[in-house]
């Protein structure tokens, strides 16, 4: 029970990295001496301390002969930072009780070795599931080699995105609009339509809290956004990927890469649009490895039918519409039983909203 005790509070110390260190994972590290904290650290941004090296840097006295509480495996190879393992052992520690095991396949068990190899005793698996939890993104990027996709939408308690007439802002309260910055803040990428930008003509950006801002992807396989959309402007800071099936020498390309953004060629899937899947493996290869989907109702339903959605978090305004738009169009599903089925995960009130947060199974 102490074991689990020390872990949740790496758990949490992990979670303030939360939108700053991807694509790296969460990491938190607790040092215990004579059953006392003497230090704590967690992975604060992408290319800064790991975890481990935190908590050696903040421990208030000699760390030789204590226990090491990490939630993933220390790192055995030279990245942005030397490899953990070694200043583990340089201070001696005792005992390293390990969270879940890296998924990374160089450093997958081989800083567990490294460390036994060193006389150091190694337990593995401490609150594995929650540690798993913690990291289900960077998981899944190491192990399917695709971003994790989340699915955020408001919509009114009837179903409705839009208004018959296409009008939307704003079904959500103000506090709905800060937790979708907030989301935007801790994805790697943002993902709309090109309907979507024609029709509200968004920025795509972090503005209502601290956070960095997405890279934000357009699909337009027609390459017809124009040229004064929003997420055409600053794209020396705040850059933009257009997806589309169009080559090189079309005209729209260049007009587009004169601008500077940066467009990419994706091969069209049966209905003559940029094939979703395709576009995920691209996105993973450019280190992409969260990716927040917020519309519009075309894109969001090619997803769910295709199956490249793991989370979805929809957020329910207290009012009604009547005829609209949906979120999610026909996904060909006759039969209940082959209805997509999510496990919720967490909900939340919003100002007068409601948000569910769940997954797809």
């Amino acid at each position: 029970m102490k074991d689990e005790y020390y872990m949740k509070i790496a758990l949490k110390l992990a979670q303030k990295g939360r939108g700053y260190v991807s694509p790296n994972p969460l990491v938190g590290a607790v040092i215990v001496k004579e059953e006392r904290i003497i230090g704590r650290g967690y992975h604060q941004h992408y290319g800064g301390n790991h975890a481990e090296i935190n908590a050696l840097k903040n421990a208030s006295e000699d760390a030789c002969g204590s226990t090491l509480y990490v939630t993933l495996e220390p790192c055995c190879h030279e990245g942005k930072t030397p490899p953990c393992i070694d200043s583990i052992t340089k201070h001696k520690i005792a005992r390293v009780i390990i969270g879940s095991i890296d998924p990374n396949p160089i450093v997958s068990c081989r800083g567990i070795s490294n460390l036994q190899s060193c006389g150091i005793d190694v337990k593995t698996g401490v609150l594995e599931p929650e540690c798993r939890k913690l990291n289900e993104v960077f998981f899944l990027f190491m192990e399917k080699k695709l971003p994790f996709v989340t699915i955020k939408y408001a919509q009114t308690l009837d179903g409705r995105i839009a208004t018959a007439t296409g009008q939307s802002k704003w079904i959500s309260s103000a506090a709905s609009l800060k937790f979708t910055h907030k989301l935007r803040a801790q994805h790697d990428a943002i993902l709309v339509g090109a309907g979507t930008v024609i029709k509200d003509n968004p920025e795509l950006t972090v503005r209502l809290v601290r956070g960095r801002n997405p890279l934000r992807i357009i699909v337009d396989s027609a390459l017809k956004i124009p040229a004064k959309s929003k997420v055409l402007q600053n794209l020396s800071q705040n850059k933009t990927i257009i997806a589309t099936i169009k080559k090189a020498s079309d005209p729209q390309f260049q007009r587009l890469t004169n601008l500077g953004a940066e467009v990419i060629t994706v091969v069209a899937d049966k209905q003559g649009n940029v094939d979703l899947k395709k576009l995920l493996k691209i996105l993973a290869q450019k280190n992409i490895s969260s990716l927040l989907i917020e519309g519009g109702a075309q894109i969001i339903t090619s997803i769910l039918m295709n199956n490249l959605a793991n989370r979805m978090v929809t957020v329910i305004a207290p009012k009604i519409i009547g005829k609209g738009i949906e979120a999610v169009g026909d996904l060909k599903i006759r039969n209940l039983d082959s209805a997509k089925k999510l496990s919720i995960r967490k909900i939340t009130r919003s100002g007068d909203d409601i948000i569910i947060d769940s997954r797809l199974s």
